[in-house]
């Protein structure tokens, strides 16, 4: 296959990439490794500023008929104590909520409207395994697919394959990492009236876990410390259940919901960033570019803004024929290299100064001095709801 642009990775930043080039009249083809996009426990925080994205496509009418709740304010409980820590009524955007929506529905989503375009292709069960070179640069990519070996030969080869990134890695590209000292366990339980509306996270005697509610069930995200998972599994389901529910405990009669460890997923936390986003002929965007914590969810939102700038800045050298070189790609990691440096910076700060805390520590922490002030002087919440829902950077669709 030939064509302008690949992508490498249909996942959120791939995908929006995609529809934003192919907006622009760029040929453009995403390669998908899997059959479709039902995998669960995926990031499933739509931020305003991604709805915000939407509106400026003209889709966000459509898109929020499709079936998500809305979380205006974030709160949390701290031992005995609740708390507000982010009130999101107040900010410049069309949506002043984080929208609850699985990730699956949302790509279908954009993969729906990207295939209106003529000019767009995805590919899936196409798994990219390799880089094609020539000539100084990357020309290509290899990919397996049911039909047999796939070469797709492009102008500019994008990597959106995530934190685990075959293509970074066939690239070379060097990264610097930053310690994670926690894991995340996922897994549901049913939601029952009495349980209350609030999406919450929970700390208690040195535990900490993350509740969504999803009307009819909670998408919950227990911490652990780094590797610690196989010992969690040779204490026993229901020990584990016995802490989820010292945390949380009205879910204590919900233990045989959890039937198995199937039941559980492990996501391994990582936070890394390439030295360089780019070679001549590639450009890494999303995890792909750096891996973010699950700390505030804002990995989907930030990926999704890195699509943006690349298709703001690429899309009209495409549109005038003109090959990406390496100094129009540094462009863009000099858009999104700052935004990424301070969320990760943040994240790393609170995982240090207080995650660090409740997972080494079975005393009950005390509410946190800014909580405290945030508790205080409510005008403060509009700053964590600032930072979680804009970001340091938003970028905007520039119109076609």
């Amino acid at each position: 296959m030939r064509t302008r642009c690949c992508i490498a990775g249909g996942g959120p930043a791939g995908m929006m990439l995609g529809l934003l080039l192919a907006r622009e009249g760029v040929d453009v083809v995403v390669l998908e490794k899997h059959g479709d996009f039902l995998r669960d426990f995926r990031g499933d925080t739509i931020h305003p500023s991604t709805l915000e994205l939407m509106h400026e496509l003209g889709y966000l009418e459509e898109f929020l008929k499709l079936p998500h709740q809305e979380v205006r304010e974030l709160g949390g409980q701290i031992g005995s104590e609740f708390v507000i820590l982010a009130d999101f009524s107040h900010l410049p955007t069309q949506c002043k909520f984080i929208a609850l929506i699985p990730q699956w529905d949302f790509l279908d989503f954009i993969a729906d409207h990207a295939k209106l375009y003529p000019n767009f292709q995805l590919k899936m069960k196409a798994e990219v395994v390799d880089l094609i070179e020539g000539g100084g640069r990357i020309t290509g990519v290899r990919a397996n697919t049911p039909d047999g070996p796939l070469e797709v030969e492009a102008d500019l080869i994008v990597a959106a394959d995530g934190r685990h990134s075959i293509v970074r890695r066939k690239a070379g590209l060097q990264v610097d990492e930053f310690g994670a000292l926690m894991d995340v366990l996922w897994f549901r339980v049913s939601r029952r009236p009495a349980d209350g509306e609030q999406t919450l996270g929970r700390i208690t005697s040195g535990k900490m876990m993350v509740m969504l509610n999803r009307d009819d069930y909670w998408q919950c995200a227990y911490l652990i410390r780094k590797g610690d998972f196989e010992r969690i599994k040779e204490r026993g389901l229901e020990s584990f259940f016995s802490d989820i529910a010292s945390v949380a405990p009205f879910l204590r009669d919900r233990a045989s919901e959890l039937k198995t460890w199937d039941n559980i997923k492990l996501l391994t936390v990582r936070v890394d960033r390439l030295r360089q986003w780019y070679r001549e002929g590639l450009l890494c965007v999303g995890d792909a570019a750096h891996a973010m914590s699950p700390i505030g969810g804002v990995g989907i939102n930030l990926a999704i803004q890195d699509a943006v700038a690349a298709s703001n800045i690429l899309g009209p050298m495409f549109s005038h024929d003109v090959v990406p070189s390496s100094g129009h790609l540094r462009l863009v990691q000099k858009r999104r290299e700052l935004p990424t440096r301070l969320t990760q910076g943040m994240q790393v700060f609170i995982q240090d100064r207080l995650i660090r805390r409740i997972l080494g520590s079975n005393q009950q922490i005390a509410v946190p001095l800014p909580l405290k002030l945030i508790q205080r002087w409510p005008i403060l919440r509009r700053i964590p709801a600032r930072l979680l829902g804009i970001g340091f950077r938003a970028e905007h669709v520039r119109p076609v």
